[in-house]
């Protein structure tokens, strides 16, 4: 099934926070390592994206609870799967195999749930950033070249084809040089390998009130860098509440010539870090941008659950999606 065919007919859903859902099983360090890192020298816990090597069972479970929610597309379990974020961990040599394992055990929770989705590899922001120092006293200092973030993106884009992933999905961009490298590495390989390019979705994340990415670029200037890319859909996630996000998704279903994506999370988190938005009232945010037709894909980001997508999915299905606005091709002289 050709997803831009079902974008034209509907508001697709994407699923919710993977993290949100790992936490609910109350892992112990043990848990994380499995027989085969017994012995590692680092903690383990908290490596989120090594479940898939060492529990895929609980990854598999989450997947399915999320595709019987509703959701059309779900995410690889490899958000900082790549040799610089791995680098906390000292698995660097692992990316591959981790980004391998979790796009095959998305793919069998698809087929073990008997619906249809989609499944998108998806590429974290790393956890080094291009265009801003780490050093105060050193603005020029930077902790990452952009041929490293390349590498560590082309080996991760490798993975996840291998593993046999429909679509690529690049999320919660802090720093747009970042995401630059990252469909910069998956262009490269798809030129390499003489393969066709998967369809790749960009989600930016905007940080504040302002409108503004961490490293300073408005919405406006966020989507012109990326849009040669020619992406899928161009969205926001993470940072925000679906409230506080309303605005600026307004403003991007303005700009943009593709289809729109937005995941928020479930509201801003309290004092202990968690959230409290309900399922019913994210829900009630994301159908009223479907209303005013902002939007062509809808999920949730940091606590929403499978009743935050079963919500979602629920209150948007009878609302026609975002209409692609008709563009002109400029002259060529």
């Amino acid at each position: 099934m050709d997803i831009r065919n079902e974008l034209e007919k509907r508001i697709l859903i994407i699923d919710g926070a993977m993290g949100t859902m790992i936490q609910r099983y109350k892992l112990a360090e043990e848990d994380y390592r499995g027989e085969r890192f017994k012995d590692w020298p680092s903690d383990l816990k908290g490596n989120n994206d090594l479940l898939s090597l060492t529990r895929p069972h609980i990854v598999k479970e989450i997947h399915k609870q999320y595709i019987e929610a509703g959701a059309d597309i779900i995410e690889t379990n490899t958000f900082n799967a790549q040799k610089v974020s791995l680098a906390d961990y000292g698995m660097q040599a692992l990316a591959y195999e981790m980004n391998l394992a979790a796009a095959k055990v998305a793919k069998e929770a698809v087929k073990e749930s008997g619906k249809q989705a989609w499944v998108a590899g998806a590429f974290g922001p790393l956890n080094k950033t291009l265009s801003l120092s780490p050093d105060v006293n050193n603005p020029g200092f930077r902790a990452l070249t952009f041929d490293d973030a390349v590498d560590a993106y082309y080996e991760q884009t490798k993975g996840l084809v291998d593993g046999g992933v429909d679509l690529l999905l690049v999320e919660t961009i802090f720093d747009t040089l970042n995401a630059k490298a990252a469909i910069f590495a998956i262009k490269k390989y798809f030129r390499d390998a003489k393969k066709d390019t998967l369809p790749i979705m960009i989600s930016g994340t905007i940080t504040d009130a302002s409108g503004r990415t961490l490293s300073g670029q408005t919405l406006e200037a966020f989507y012109t860098s990326i849009m040669h890319a020619k992406p899928l859909s161009i969205g926001l996630n993470c940072a925000l509440g679906a409230k506080e996000m309303r605005p600026h998704i307004e403003e991007l279903s303005q700009l943009a010539s593709c289809y729109v994506s937005a995941y928020p999370n479930a509201g801003l988190p309290n004092a202990m870090g968690e959230y409290d938005e309900k399922p019913e009232d994210t829900a009630h945010f994301l159908e009223d941008w479907a209303k005013e037709g902002f939007v062509n894909i809808v999920g949730g980001c940091c606590g929403t659950t499978p009743d935050h997508i079963q919500h979602i999915a629920k209150h948007v299905k009878k609302i026609s999606p975002r209409k692609l606005p008709e563009t002109t091709r400029e002259l060529a002289f």
